[in-house]
């Protein structure tokens, strides 16, 4: 059965859609116009909350990109892109796959809202400059952690590497160009000269 995958380009939706394609897995890709709710509305009837990414597989419907990604690794495995309890690292990788959306997605979404998405009456320079530096403050453990490693654990590329990878995506977007301190530039580099980030970057 094929998995389906609803996406948006440069949304969350490429988290998924970058492991599919590293775990050369089948699947059909339904690209919308970002926000889905607004442009694409019959997308509700799949995905009531209008967020992307939606991952449809038999039954199953999925809307959260880390577990996603985590749920390709362990259905569809077994992958180097994923690991498993009593693995070393099992621990920091469930940290860094949780801190992708909770710690370090979640100020750029309220940044982006308040510099773009809001209308002009609303848009507040105060707050997202405020949500600019909690991220900026949080994404500290990226350079740390990339200061002695080539990948955030285990050493060896795996879906965390992914999930706080399409942070800096975001952000590279949204031209926060001081999250590109050295060890995370250096790491960013390396992760996005694969062969499918490449091919899945503008799809």
């Amino acid at each position: 059965m094929t998995i389906h995958l609803y996406h948006c380009l440069r949304a969350r939706s490429m988290r998924p859609l970058w492991t599919l394609e590293e775990m050369g897995l089948d699947y059909e890709l339904i690209a919308m116009p970002f926000p889905p709710r607004v442009f694409a509305k019959e997308y509700k009837k799949v995905n009531p909350l209008g967020t992307v990414p939606c991952m449809v597989d038999g039954d199953l419907n999925m809307t959260e990109s880390a577990g996603i990604c985590q749920y390709l690794a362990d259905q569809y495995g077994p992958t180097d892109l994923g690991l498993k309890p009593g693995d070393k690292d099992y621990g920091v990788y469930l940290n860094w796959l949780h801190r992708s959306d909770a710690t370090l997605t979640f100020p750029q979404t309220l940044y982006l809202r308040y510099t773009h998405h809001e209308p002009e009456e609303r848009k507040s320079p105060q707050v997202a400059n405020d949500y600019r530096m909690w991220f900026l403050a949080r994404l500290r453990s990226v350079e740390t952690a990339t200061a002695d490693r080539e990948y955030l654990c285990a050493d060896r590329f795996t879906i965390a590497d992914i999930c706080v990878g399409d942070v800096l995506v975001l952000a590279k977007s949204l031209e926060i160009e001081e999250a590109f301190t050295p060890n995370i530039q250096k790491w960013f580099d390396r992760i996005t000269d694969r062969p499918a980030y490449k091919k899945v970057f503008d799809m």
